[in-house]
C-alpha cells in the first residue's frame, strides 16, 4: 500500500521537474555556440558593466568541464595568469556572452579534466586533436 503512494509522489515530482525544465528552456533564448569540450582551448568574449560604461573583455584558457543541460548549462575555463591558476565558470545561457572562439582542439580521454589543477609545466600540456577533412 505504501509503495503505491510513493510511486505516485515520484511521478508527480518528475512531472513538476519536467515542466520547470521546459518552461525555463523556453524563457531563455540560447544562442548557437561552436562545438567544444574538455581539453579544448577557447577564447570567450563577454561584456562587463562598470558603472555606466560597458566593455568587452576576453578570457582564454582550457575547458575543464561542461555540465548541465539546456538553459542551465555551464562550462569551466582555466588559465594560468602570472603564475597563478585562474578558473572561471560561464553559463552558456548568459546574455553577457558575446562570442566563443575555439582556438585549439585538445585530445583528452575524460569529460572533466580536474587533474590539470595539480600539474605545471610540460605535464600540464594537452596534445592537439588531429582532424582530417574528406
Amino acid at each position: 500500500m505504501h509503495s503505491h503512494f510513493w510511486e505516485i509522489v515520484y511521478h508527480q515530482e518528475r512531472l513538476t521537474m519536467d515542466l520547470l525544465k521546459t518552461i525555463s528552456n523556453e524563457l531563455v533564448d540560447l544562442k548557437e555556440w561552436p562545438e567544444f569540450g574538455a581539453g579544448d582551448t577557447i577564447t570567450v568574449y563577454y561584456t562587463i558593466k562598470e558603472g555606466e560604461k560597458e566593455r568587452t573583455q576576453f578570457f582564454q584558457g582550457t575547458v575543464l568541464q561542461r555540465r548541465g543541460s539546456g538553459a542551465t548549462e555551464t562550462f569551466t575555463i582555466r588559465k594560468v595568469s602570472g603564475g597563478v591558476g585562474v578558473e572561471r565558470i560561464f553559463p552558456l545561457g548568459s546574455p553577457f556572452l558575446n562570442k566563443i572562439e575555439v582556438n585549439k582542439r585538445g585530445k583528452v580521454r575524460r569529460a572533466r579534466i580536474f587533474y590539470l589543477r595539480d600539474r605545471t609545466g610540460k605535464s600540464a600540456r594537452i596534445k592537439e586533436k588531429m582532424t582530417f577533412k574528406k
